[in-house]
């Protein structure tokens, strides 16, 4: 069951970032572009379509493929140490 429950924030965590990033294309004060690669970068764990995607992006924007690896990098490590302290409660 933990299983399922955490794949389950997964896609409600990436698929609100994607939902931000649409409104933010709109909106004005929202980073649209910044909360749609944050929500492609969740959503790519789960989904091949996301995967392929996030991964054409980084061909043809190096520069935003970089910032999106550290994003990714910080993201595991963050993940890693709060499912550390959970389990150590």
């Amino acid at each position: 069951m933990h299983r399922k429950a955490k794949r389950i924030a997964i896609l409600l965590v990436g698929w609100g970032f994607i939902l931000l990033g649409i409104a933010g294309l709109f909106l004005p004060i929202l980073q649209g572009v910044l909360f749609l690669m944050i929500g492609l970068v969740i959503l790519s764990s789960e989904y091949v379509w996301a995967h392929q995607l996030l991964s054409r992006l980084k061909q043809r924007f190096p520069k935003l493929g970089r910032v999106a690896d550290q994003a990714q990098d910080k993201a595991k490590a963050w993940l890693q140490r709060l499912t550390s302290q959970r389990s150590a409660d």
